[in-house]
């Protein structure tokens, strides 16, 4: 295996001392130009690349921005990492991006890699509802950012949706449509998006004069579309099928909608689908799919803001505010849900 090319080299092969290869590279208005350029060509006939740990280490500070989201094949969670790759780019700061597969174990594992990484802040969507992990984090000493979700106990910053609001304009949405039997596929009961989502959706039914009963709960361990296609299976098998469902993301609803297809089940005429998040998929289904869109790219690139500003204000004299972004949701109307009743 190869030798990599030390700044001892360099300095040897331009005939320099190792502080002044150290100058070119971090202050070179300091360097005079003939010197400056002795050592640039060294640096390139070697082919020598700076240890960016080693200058973390030294300097006690990482140049990265970890970002832990609930499922990266979720392209909700991709166009979060978006919005703060751009922005934390700006801050000409890299982005560590893991999953954690909706476990707590791992969140807690790819936490503790944050810490020992040293990164400058954390960017989170928890999974652990007891909120162990983050507390154990926070004595780090690390920011970070909520996002797309907003924990019990906790002050920090935290960029989300009004997921209730969401829900209600879901549920609304059917109920105005003519529906009066609702199932809710909902996903993990312990996540605070599914609960709220729920919420929203009896609310909409109380509105409209209809009780809790009117909405038929379809729990599911995994918020993926085979989660969604064994929900669908589940309401094949009801004796009095609901007229309409509402996922609590549009990856469960594409399951659902494939399980309805397979079975030969119209799509919206024989049961009427809203799905959540509105990720790109949706639009592209084989019958296109109504959801209720988060602006996910918005979300965080905000919570990245937030974080930054949090950074910045690290050796101020005073303290960091936290603030609570609430964002709104919108519900965007497809063929899916144009059934007449």
């Amino acid at each position: 295996m190869a030798q990599s090319v030390g700044i001892k080299d360099v300095a040897r092969a331009a005939g320099v001392s190792v502080g002044t290869v150290s100058n070119v590279i971090n202050r070179p208005d300091t360097v005079a130009s003939e010197t400056r350029a002795r050592v640039l060509s060294a640096i390139d006939r070697l082919g020598y690349v700076r240890s960016e740990s080693a200058r973390q280490l030294r300097a006690g500070r990482s140049r990265i921005m970890g970002l832990l989201v609930l499922d990266m094949g979720n392209p909700f969670f991709v166009d979060v990492a978006r919005g703060a790759e751009r922005a934390a780019r700006d801050a000409a700061l890299g982005v560590m991006v893991c999953n954690s597969a909706q476990s707590a174990t791992e969140e807690a594992e790819y936490l503790s890699l944050f810490a020992e990484q040293r990164v400058r802040g954390v960017l989170l969507t928890p999974t652990d509802a007891s909120g162990r992990n983050i507390e154990a984090f926070r004595r780090n000493g690390i920011p970070f950012v909520l996002v797309d979700r907003v924990a019990d106990g906790t002050t920090e910053c935290s960029v989300s949706v009004d997921d209730v609001a969401g829900g209600a304009l879901a549920v609304r949405h059917l109920v105005d449509a003519g529906h009066r039997s609702i199932a809710y596929v909902s996903g993990p009961p312990g996540l605070n998006q599914v609960r709220d989502r729920r919420t929203g959706a009896l609310n909409a039914l109380a509105e409209a004069g209809l009780g809790p009963e009117c909405l038929r709960e379809l729990p599911t361990e995994r918020l993926d579309v085979a989660a969604g296609r064994d929900a669908g299976a589940r309401l094949l098998g009801l004796a009095e099928r609901p007229t309409a469902v509402f996922c609590a993301n549009d990856l469960l609803a594409l399951g659902v909608l494939q399980a309805m297809y397979a079975a030969g089940v119209g799509v919206p005429d024989d049961l009427a689908i809203v799905g959540y998040d509105d990720i790109e998929f949706a639009a592209a289904a084989a019958v296109p799919l109504t959801s209720v869109r988060q602006p996910a790219v918005t979300m965080g690139a905000l919570a990245a803001e937030l974080l930054l500003e949090e950074i910045e204000t690290e050796s101020a004299p005073t303290p960091h505010e936290h603030r609570r972004v609430v964002l709104q949701p919108e519900l965007v109307v497809r063929r899916s849900s144009l059934s007449a009743r």
